[in-house]
């Protein structure tokens, strides 16, 4: 407390001023008495402490202090200490002798794994009454059913049943020792002790266990069958301290119930002082609910200030006095009790005296202390008489509140007195860790005993004054509570009399009297409606036919969305995203294809026609394919539902639609959800609103929780009420609105958000006309009003004052000007501007003012009056008066829906306003009532919200912050950035904001993407456009969308949803401004606006209501509107001096919950909405009728349940949430689509030449080829496949034909994007790990982490020529996928994987092993073949690197694996293919010589394998379809087929192992006739192909290449003579995968010299041996493969574009760049070669060649003089030794310089290669 003494206070000192300063206060009038610390510790004379003086140490206080308040966590009073159930404290009876501290109590453990939740038995039943209150229970004879409580569970009754003969009789005798009782829970019988049966039912004592103590009360049946409470056991004799023998029973009878306070905590319609929650929880006193009642503070009795208990357990409040309490205060004097007969009745320890003499009136006299307070005895019999007349004389009950000491015993009219446990519950702190008081910057040493906590706050109390103790008072009840207070007021007529004092005006005239000799005056004109001053006058009907000028500016049909929506909505679904990747299995997004919604609004008419009319401008429900174009206005209804009594059935419908559509994803929002959060358990129990619970009911229901089809988003401006420990919703889940940084330039968005922290910020700005306002004038009078009607709640003399206000302002503008000095300044102008404003122009637009009265009588009261004082006054066709009531539709007259129509244009004959926003421009008073407002959007010519009336009632953040938020909106930027220009004032005549149409600097905001290529989830390709217009109306995707950004005015256009409107253009331009924030100085420089034009360049003022121009591209000003707040609500928002958060944030966040503890830190007021998510989140709990307070911690875990599929969306009020999550529907579908969605390549093919028709004729409709025909096929050496269009060209002699030029053309281009296109995923696709469904999930899924272990790893070994070496591999083969393999007998030694035989005809399966190479794409492969292959029988194995393996194993643990060697780590792809094709060869000997033994000839076995890649999407069948007529073209019709029919249609094939590979073509959307013309080719077939392993046992893939393996490899193949046969009515769509596959390495130095280096060129991937050359981390082939791809032009500059000279490669394909062609030559003998006789080449490459290629051979071909030679070797010594066997010195020239290595260090074994030059 800022003393340095902490700790060592001088005791009777300080007691003794603190007595003092509250003596002084109670006795004072009008001087407030000095504090008491500036008495301790501001006078200068400090005396020296004298050891007697000083008090036992603060720390040792503090254990005492700690041991008895917090033994069990909490100080616990009873469910309801009303005073006839106060009982006496057993432990006083055994230790009355000693004032020795309680022996502490330690519970038996509980058996391991049973329940030891509150209410439930060890079993886990439960026990509470609540639960059992209608269940029929059996009893042995003899047993009773007794209520038992637990100090945990204050507010429930645990039900037992006890033997009758161990419980005392009527008089409190004869019950005999020890115990016999049963658990009616589990049922357990003959507990033979209290303490084992305490323990059996989790009482969780810390006492010694006592029935005494324990067992409170009999519970009896009601006549309806329900169990409840009955009268209190009465274990005590005689308890009454009265000296006559016969003492009434303590069972309560007829004479006590009628004035006891029942179990809802209210008596005779009053308030006891707490409810029943609050007393349980000990928490209501927190965040400003002080301890006094509704009625008036008791006055304060003596407390004992002694530092030691006067009772001896942890469960004191449940205790009474047996005998004289123990300690007494030194100087209380009893009095004399009175000895008057009456009801005895204890009640809890706190004892106020009973004399009638005035309080502390005699000295205190001082008893010499010796360190500690010695106790002092009372004379027996001590009581307080309640007089009988007590309630009558007074009014209201005395709040007795349980402080320090013990209260005598009551006799009398008790019933007219309430004991609170309010104020020691603010003390319970909870024990804290040193490192938990680190946290908080406090130490043990600076806490206060609990008795001066207490006095101190007792100091304040008193000197807080009548107004503040009344708000005190109010601020207690809740909204509910307090509008069925002044309901009560105003049915019983408890305001007669403050209505009749309104009755008269101020000057004292009678005011219907006045107002009627006005109306004669006036005859029957009434004023004119518009376009006139206020005493020019028209009759009615003149007036009701007035038509307005139209209005210009209304955009309302149009619906943008704007960035910051875009931002969160994306947000969002990044979020869902999350929850779908998380491994929880919680939500599986493959699954839906479909999204459907529906939303859920608090009961307001309004607001469900808001959010109609949103859905309906977004177009969402066509965009979603839920509705068609033209019914989806109407059936818009079904979408959004009203949170009613009707809302089960609409519900039920709902819930019906999820259940029956499990491929649809429904999103349930729930709008303003922090509105009527209360369980429906609470709501069934009291007789509150018939909204309580309903919420609950719906959010929180099994049906909900359960369905794996359904998001909840929850959506609030204020959710600090869902953000409690309890939370449903994980912090994770939460998503926040991007932080809206004024200072940041916000580009293109014209508008700013403009919020409570703007409005609390403005107040620092100097402007003469704030935007919040406090009406001091009126608050004075208010003060005068509650002083005389001390009795009525202040909101009804709030109301009737503000309602005298407004009438008296509009007689003094119109006919009484005498009552202008009776008006506030404040009411007078808002009037004065509302009835003013439309009489300027020719189109009627004036302002909207908000009054807001959230009781509905008094809002139903105050438009009466103020109808009938406008009615009288002639103003009826100059504004309306509507009153706002969520329940009900907006009403509004004739005439001035005629002039909103007018204004519109173009609504049909039955249009009527439906909105608040509807009424724009509309002059208006809006009596807006109700409990909350509910997020009803306002126009934006809102221009004042008046908030007088809400004040101490409303001491929560959000209540009050709710308020504040009807007034949030955007505005203009200028508003924020230069306040002060915009918003003073300014005398002068406003000019009109002329902006040129053709404004220069409009604004391009490209807000369309171009198509996606990736499958990224939130691409948005296609018919959807990301800035949320529906499909119908978006441009060409091509184009770039230009959205002028013009202040014509997301308001209208409702963009920024919510409130985006508010506060723009109002009334016409060139009216005189009034002294409010009205008008605007000379615009702000071209820096915050768009530049003036010329037409515009001279200095313009922004017109608050100014009247824009068509097509006007600048700026009319929207403008905040200005808030007039009540006293209190003013000091709280209006003090914010830095930081982002006003003072409210410190309030407690929400009625319907309450702080952990009384000692937490602040509220930081900088920060960010997440940070207070987790600080609400830390340090509030939700109250017992809050929906969330039964989401316990599971005791089982430690931990709370979050509904994983539920999120929260925040935001400011009026800040675009709907607009946001409407669009976040959109994109969620359009995700869905784009993952039911593939882009797959769509490329013509390359080097086509359709001129010539093939040799051979082929008849069109073959199925199959022919062998004998298509043996006499040329092959076609030409590669067609589009990927290989960089590639260098294999050289044909047709090639030789080609001009030169064409082909640089086509060539030279730059490296481009392949083309892709989006395609819908068929039931014949082949998936990726995304994708899950019911079918497929034994494919794919693993139930549990042991099926980990169900695969085994066999080794099989194998020798290889090529490799000159074994090879041994690993197959991994999960137990399901045993049955394909054979294992020898013995020790399960894998021996041959089985193959089918040639002749087998089984439609179920497909005969031929599928291997899939795949590297980097554990996830992303599609590797899924379960539905391709339509769910039939086949073998499928993936080929991975061994590094690799734990990934796909973990991903694909039901695929059969196959783990190449670890040396093939680094390898490229034709490692892979070599070896699946060395091992298929190996097994299919294996397997002849098996089957041979069983009989069967080797031929017989099947000898094809098809080896796929990871990225084969989908197969389609090609048909060519005739044409009619004959000019046009034959079309080509496609269709998707499964993998399984493609292959058992090849496999099919006659004589097919006399093929030696099959494959497909490729798919492209530009597939012709032309193409499909032959049905079979003899030409390259990649990706995707069947191979014949026994025909090419001979031919083998290179396994050191990278690059173009499958060209290389059909080339040898065909140049061996054997078929290669491509199918060209079937074709496979590849997917565009962007991950994994084939990348090129990350070539880096070998070693890093700095982290910074320049990229490495090709170039450089070479370079001269012995070299001092940077050595790259990189495989050798893969180096040199790069640099031959980009060193044509150095290697072999003759054949750049020469292709009549090829380069001659011998026995090899290599890329050596798209601008030379190869000539591909066999050195094998008897191969066939393309014929190149008369071919001069122009370079000649000769890699790894072997022993067939001899210097015989070379010397056939001829070259070009300068031709260039390029030979590769694996060393050195091989380099030279080839150059020699070769003979190349004879023709080809060497120079020393022209040797060359890859920049490999030796470790990683360099190829060399020599460059020459031909002779």
């Amino acid at each position: 407390m800022g003393n340095s003494y902490a700790g060592q206070l001088k005791s009777a000192r300080f007691e003794e001023a603190l007595h003092n300063s509250i003596e002084a206060s109670l006795r004072c009038s009008s001087v407030v008495p000095r504090p008491i610390f500036s008495q301790l510790y501001l006078d200068p004379d400090q005396h020296p402490f004298s050891s007697a003086d000083v008090k036992p140490k603060v720390e040792d206080l503090d254990k005492d202090l700690v041991n008895r308040y917090t033994q069990n966590g909490s100080l616990d009073f009873s469910n309801n200490l009303t005073v006839n159930e106060m009982e006496d404290d057993e432990d006083d009876e055994e230790m009355s002798d000693s004032n020795s501290p309680p022996i502490p109590y330690s519970q038996k453990p509980a058996p391991e794994g049973s329940c030891t939740t509150d209410g439930f038995c060890q079993a886990g039943k439960d026990l509470r009454l609540v639960s059992l209150c209608m269940e029929q229970i059996d009893i042995p004879a003899g047993f009773l059913l007794v209520g038992a409580k637990s100090p945990n569970l204050p507010e429930h009754i645990l039900v037992c049943a006890v033997d009758k003969r161990f419980l005392p009789d009527d008089h409190g005798k004869n019950a005999l020792l020890g115990f016999s009782g049963n658990c009616i829970g589990c049922g357990e019988r003959g507990f033979r002790y209290f303490t084992e049966f305490s323990n059996h039912i989790n009482l969780k004592l810390t006492t010694q266990p006592k029935k005494q103590k324990h067992l409170k009360y009999y519970l009896v049946r009601s006549s309806q069958g329900v169990l409840s409470k009955g009268p209190l056991i009465c274990w005590k004799e005689c308890r009454s301290r009265q000296s006559s023998a016969s003492c009434h029973s303590i069972k309560p009878s007829s004479s006590v119930s009628s004035t006891v306070t029942p179990e809802n905590g209210t008596t005779n319609g009053y308030k006891s002082g707490f409810t029943q929650t609050d007393a349980a929880n000990g928490n209501s006193s927190h965040g400003g609910k002080g301890s006094a009642s509704s009625s008036t503070p008791a006055h304060t009795g003596n407390y004992s200030l002694s530092p030691r208990p006067s009772y001896a357990s942890g469960d004191q409040a449940t205790m009474f006095i047996s005998g004289p309490p123990k300690k007494r205060h030194r100087g209380w004097y009893p009095g004399s009790p009175l000895p008057q007969p009456g009801l005895v009745v204890p009640v809890p320890t706190v004892r106020p005296l009973s004399r009638t003499e005035p309080l502390l009136s005699a000295p205190v006299p001082q008893t010499p202390l010796t360190g500690i307070l010695q106790p002092r005895p009372i004379p027996a019999g001590e009581t307080v008489i309640v007089p009988e007349n007590l309630l009558s004389n007074s009014g209201v009950r005395p709040v007795i509140l349980i402080g320090y000491g013990t209260l005598p015993y009551f006799y009398g009219n008790v019933g007219d007195i309430v004991v609170s446990p309010l104020l020691v519950n603010c003390y319970k702190i909870p024990q804290l860790e040193n490192k938990d008081l680190e946290k908080l910057g406090l130490t043990g040493s600076q806490f206060l005993s609990v008795e001066n906590m207490i006095l101190l706050t007792i100091q304040y109390l008193v000197r807080l004054g009548q107004h503040q103790s009344r708000a005190l008072a109010e601020s207690m009840l809740t909204t509910s509570e307090f509008l069925k207070e002044i309901s009560y007021e105003l049915i019983t007529g408890k305001v007669s009399f403050l209505a009749s004092h309104f009755k008269t005006t101020s000057l004292g005239d009678d005011l219907d009297k006045l107002l009627e000799k006005m109306q004669q005056r006036r005859g029957d004109s009434v004023v004119t409606p518009f376009d006139g001053d206020l005493n020019e006058c028209v009759s009615p009907q003149e007036a009701a036919a007035m038509i307005p000028t139209q209005n210009l500016d209304l955009d309302n049909e149009t619906f943008h969305i704007y960035q910051p929506q875009l931002t969160v909505a994306r947000k969002l679904l990044s979020q869902v995203c999350a929850i779908a990747d998380s491994g929880s299995q919680s939500l599986d997004l493959g699954h839906f294809s479909k999204v459907d919604f529906i939303i859920i609004v608090p009961r307001s008419e309004v607001l469900v026609q808001q959010t109609l009319q949103r859905i309906r401008q977004s177009g969402v429900l066509v965009d979603l394919g839920l509705e068609e174009n033209g019914t989806a206005h109407q059936r818009a209804e079904k979408y959004v539902v009203r949170l009613d009594n009707e809302i089960q059935t609409k519900f039920e419908v709902f819930m019906r639609r999820v259940k029956q559509n499990p491929y649809t994803l429904f999103v349930l929002v729930h709008d303003n959800s922090h509105v009527e959060l209360t369980s429906v358990i609470s709501g069934s129990l009291s007789h509150s609103e018939p909204s309580h619970g309903l919420a609950d009911r719906v959010i929180n229901c099994r049906e909900v929780l359960e369905a794996f089809n359904l998001l909840v988003l929850q959506v609030s401006s204020f959710p600090y009420t869902l953000q409690t420990q309890q939370s449903r919703i994980s912090s994770s889940n939460e998503v926040h609105w991007i932080q809206l940084d004024t200072g940041e330039d916000v580009g293109c968005e014209e508008k700013l958000y403009f919020g409570l922290n703007e409005y609390s910020k403005s107040l620092q700005w100097g402007i003469t006309s704030p935007l919040l306002r406090c009406d001091e004038t009126f608050e004075k009078m208010v003060n005068t009003l509650l002083e005389r009607y001390p009795r009525l709640h202040s909101m009804v003399v709030r109301c009737y004052l503000l309602i005298q206000q407004y009438s008296e302002a509009l007689m003094a503008l119109t006919t009484m000007a005498s009552l202008r000095d009776h008006s506030t300044p404040e009411t007078l102008s808002i009037m004065d501007d509302l009835i003013s404003s439309p009489g300027k122009n020719k189109s009627g637009r004036g302002h909207m003012l908000i009054i807001r009265v959230p009781s509905v009588q008094l809002a139903m009261l105050a438009k009466e009056q103020l109808q009938e004082v406008r009615d009288k006054l002639g103003l009826q066709y100059r504004f309306e008066i509507i009153l706002g009531n969520p329940s009900t539709e907006l009403s509004v007259a004739t005439h001035f829906v005629a002039r909103l129509k007018s204004w519109r244009g173009n609504e049909p004959e039955e249009w009527i306003p439906r909105t608040y926003q509807d009424l724009d421009g509309l002059p208006c008073i809006v009596i807006l009532t109700g409990k909350d407002p509910l997020g009803e959007t306002f126009p934006r010519s809102l221009k004042y919200c008046d908030l007088r009336l809400i004040d101490s009632s409303y001491l929560t953040r959000t209540a009050l912050e709710q308020e504040v938020g009807l007034a949030c909106c955007y505005v203009s930027k200028e508003v924020i950035r230069g306040p002060t220009v915009a918003l003073d004032l300014s005398g002068k005549e406003q000019e009109k904001a002329a902006v040129s149409e053709n404004d220069s600097d409009e604004l391009l905001i490209d807000l369309d993407r171009p198509q996606s290529n990736s499958s990224a989830v939130t691409g948005t390709s296609g018919s959807i456009m990301e800035n949320g217009v529906s499909s119908s109306s978006t441009a060409d995707k091509s184009q770039k969308q230009s959205l002028t950004p013009s202040f014509q005015s997301p308001a209208t256009s409702l963009g920024l949803d919510e409130g985006v409107s508010a506060s723009s253009a109002g009334a016409g331009a060139g009216e005189t401004l009034k002294q409010e924030c009205e008008s605007l100085g000379p615009q702000m420089a071209s820096s915050t606006t768009s530049k003036p034009s010329s037409s515009s360049s001279g200095p313009r003022t922004l017109p608050w209501p100014g009247q824009p121009i068509r097509g006007c591209r600048g700026p009319h000003a929207a403008l905040p509107p200005v808030v007039i707040l009540s006293k209190a609500a003013y000091s709280l928002l209006g003090s914010q001096k830095s930081g982002k958060l006003p003072s409210s944030s410190s309030l407690l966040p929400h009625a319907d919950v309450a702080w952990v503890s009384s000692l937490r830190p602040l509220l930081n007021k900088d920060m960010s909405s997440e940070e207070q998510s987790l600080y609400y989140r830390q340090w509030t709990l939700a109250r017992q009728h809050h929906a969330d307070y039964s989401n316990q911690l599971d005791p089982a875990s430690g931990t709370r349940n979050f509904h994983p599929r539920r999120l929260l969306l925040t935001g400011p009020p009026q800040v675009g949430k709907t607009g946001s999550y409407l669009q976040f529907l959109r994109i969620l579908f359009r995700m869905l689509i784009r993952l039911l969605e593939v882009d797959v390549y769509d490329e013509e093919e390359i080097n086509t030449d359709h001129s010539e028709s093939s040799e051979v004729s082929q008849s069109e409709g073959e199925p199959w080829p022919d062998i004998e025909s298509f043996s006499k096929m040329p092959f076609d050496v030409s590669v067609h496949d589009p990927k290989y269009s960089l590639m260098s060209l294999v050289y044909t002699e047709k090639l030789a034909g080609v001009k030169q030029e064409v082909i640089k053309e086509s060539k030279v281009e730059e490296p481009r994007k392949r083309e892709t296109v989006s395609i819908m995923l068929t039931k014949y696709a082949a998936y990726n790990t995304f994708h899950h469904c019911e079918q497929c999930r034994q494919y794919m899924d693993f139930t549990s982490a042991s099926q980990m272990s169900d695969s085994t790893l066999h080794a099989f070994t194998f020798s290889s020529s090529m490799l000159g070496e074994e090879v041994q591999l690993y197959f991994i083969i999960p137990k399901s996928k045993e049955s394909h393999f054979v294992f020898s007998k013995q020790g399960k030694h894998l021996e041959s994987m089985r193959l089918p035989l040639v002749s087998d005809k089984n439609l179920n399966a497909v005969k031929s092993p599928i291997f899939t190479p795949s590297s980097g794409r554990h996830e992303h492969g599609l590797l899924n073949l379960f539905h391709a292959m339509e769910g039939i029988s086949h073998l499928h194995l993936l080929v991975v690197k061994e590094y690799e393996m734990p990934l796909y194993r973990k991903y694909w643990p039901n695929h059969i694996m196959l783990v190449l060697p670890g040396m093939f780590n680094n390898a490229g792809v034709g490692a892979a293919r070599f070896l699946i094709k060395e091992l298929s060869y190996h097994n299919l000997e294996l397997e002849r010589n098996r089957l041979e033994e069983l009989g069967i000839k080797r031929q017989c076995v099947w000898p094809f394998i098809v080896m796929m890649d990871d990225s084969c999407v989908l197969w389609n069948i090609h048909s060519v379809q005739e044409p009619s007529s004959q000019p046009m073209e034959a079309g080509v019709s496609s269709e998707n087929v499964s993998l399984k029919t493609v292959l058992q249609h090849i496999e099919a094939t006659p004589k097919i192992v006399h093929y030696a590979i099959l494959g497909i073509q490729k798919w492209s959307s530009k597939l012709t006739s032309q193409s499909l013309k032959a049905p079979f080719s003899r030409c390259h077939v990649h990706d995707f192909i069947l191979l014949n392993t026994d025909l090419t046992q001979n031919v083998q893939y290179d396994f050191n290449r990278y690059f173009c393996e499958d060209v290389d490899f059909n080339l040898r193949t065909n140049s061996s003579g054997l078929l290669i046969c491509r199918f060209n009515n079937f074709s496979l769509m590849k997917k565009h995968v962007q991950v994994g596959g084939q990348r090129d390495f990350i070539i880096k130095p070998k070693i890093m010299v700095s982290e910074s280096l320049a990229p490495i060129l090709p170039l450089q991937y070479i370079c001269a041996p012995d070299s001092e050359h940077t050595l790259l981390a990189a495989p050798a082939q893969f180096l040199l493969e790069k640099f031959l791809q980009h060193a044509s032009y150095k290697l072999f500059p003759k054949a750049i574009h020469n292709f009549r000279s090829p380069v001659l490669a011998i026995d090899c394909y290599l890329n050596i760049g798209p601008e030379v062609a190869i000539c591909y030559i066999s050195s094998r003998p008897h191969s066939s070669n393309v014929n190149c006789e008369g071919v001069f080449f122009s370079g000649l490459l000769l890699y790894l060649c072997d022993s067939f290629v001899g210097a015989d051979l070379l010397k056939k071909f001829k070259f070009l003089k300068g031709a260039t030679l390029c030979v590769i070797c694996q060393d050195r010594s091989s380099l030279r030794q080839t150059i020699v066997r070769l003979e190349l010195e004879d023709e080809w020239q060497f120079r020393l310089r022209d040797e060359f290595q890859t920049a490999n260090s030796s470790d990683d074994k360099p190829l060399y290669f020599l460059t020459g030059r031909h002779v």
